[in-house]
């Protein structure tokens, strides 16, 4: 069984980008994989995130990417204030946009080590999750 595993919203938008076929069937390998074991987590933030992408970038359906979003949402990271403060200090003592530092906070809280993204530096720990880019 695999480890409780944070998903970016960029590894979420690749399962709906056919011009990528590589990186689609890698990323819907991977949620597909962790969703069984009941491992596979991600945060408003991320859904939020990909509906936009899917839409606005990928031109997908609005209804078909709500219906995505409803399928992605099984085990949901729900930041608090608390969270809000500590991205902060996060991107002050990382370097980390605001908005990474939310995304890596999420993983933290919600009991994640992996953390799935092409965006951040592969490799790197930050807080005890480890950043990883599935499409190395």
């Amino acid at each position: 069984m695999s480890a409780r595993t944070f998903f970016d919203s960029n590894v979420l938008v690749y399962t709906d980008d056919a011009s990528a076929p590589a990186k689609q069937k890698r990323a819907l390998e991977l949620f597909g994989e962790l969703d069984r074991e009941g491992n596979a987590v991600v945060s408003l933030q991320v859904l939020q995130e990909y509906f936009v992408a899917a839409t606005r970038k990928l031109g997908v359906d609005a209804q078909a990417a709500r219906r995505k979003v409803e399928l992605f949402a099984l085990n949901v990271a729900v930041p608090s204030l608390d969270d809000v403060v500590a991205a902060i200090d996060l991107h002050r003592l990382h370097g980390l946009s605001f908005w990474d530092a939310m995304i890596v906070r999420s993983a933290g809280e919600s009991g994640c080590r992996v953390l799935l993204s092409e965006d951040l530096q592969h490799g790197r720990v930050i807080n005890g999750v480890r950043i990883e880019n599935p499409f190395r």
